[in-house]
């Protein structure tokens, strides 16, 4: 398996100033298992979805930190890799910067896992977004478990992505990881409940 460091593209970088969204709130672009509103909502609860988008010239890869895959998700997760002519679709979510720090341990950016970057995303009306995200540091490319993957495409399906970008999720391999993942459970729970409530 081939080993990627960690590269900064130009205009991206660590320490990502939250006041450029402004003093309370943060956009961000999230291309994951955060697609899906509860996932999301279950460490970060101020979220609300502002639009969909896509990160042009970047491509979605799964990998694991180090080569030691999720212990959440029993695989590799997901990042994004600078790949002229390709494109990441997902949703900007409007989050207050109080769930900043529960955002950031989910991406376990104190233990170097992902680096939070400011992306430029297009909506589908054209109009340009600056916003945050992450990206994994010194990864090693692997497959997702079935789980992970199963949450990435129904957030995918729940927010209206192109449907060609989702036959693209589709059809991604994945571990085949059959074991308990507390996290999907937490996430299935979660769904079950808005279902009953609507």
């Amino acid at each position: 398996m081939e080993t990627f460091k960690h590269c900064t593209p130009t205009g991206l970088g660590e320490g990502l100033n939250v006041q450029s969204f402004g003093n309370e709130s943060l956009s961000y672009f999230a291309y994951g298992s955060n697609l899906l509103r509860e996932r999301i909502m279950l460490r970060n609860p101020s979220a609300v979805f502002l639009t969909l988008a896509q990160l042009l010239d970047y491509k979605l890869a799964f990998g694991s930190h180090h080569g030691k895959p999720s212990s959440n998700w029993h695989g590799s997760t997901a990042t994004i890799i600078h790949s002229p002519g390709d494109e990441v679709w997902g949703v900007v979510w409007r989050m207050s910067t109080t769930d900043l720090p529960s955002l950031d341990r989910q991406e376990g950016v104190e233990q170097g896992i992902y680096i939070p970057i400011e992306v430029t995303v297009q909506t589908e009306e054209g109009k340009i977004l600056k916003s945050r995200s992450y990206q994994m540091a010194d990864y090693v490319l692997g497959l997702p478990s079935p789980q992970y993957k199963k949450v990435i495409c129904m957030g995918a399906k729940q927010n209206g992505l192109p449907v060609d970008y989702q036959k693209k999720l589709d059809s991604i391999q994945t571990n085949d990881y059959a074991g308990p993942v507390p996290v999907f459970d937490e996430i299935e729970a979660a769904l079950s409940k808005n279902e009953i409530t609507k």
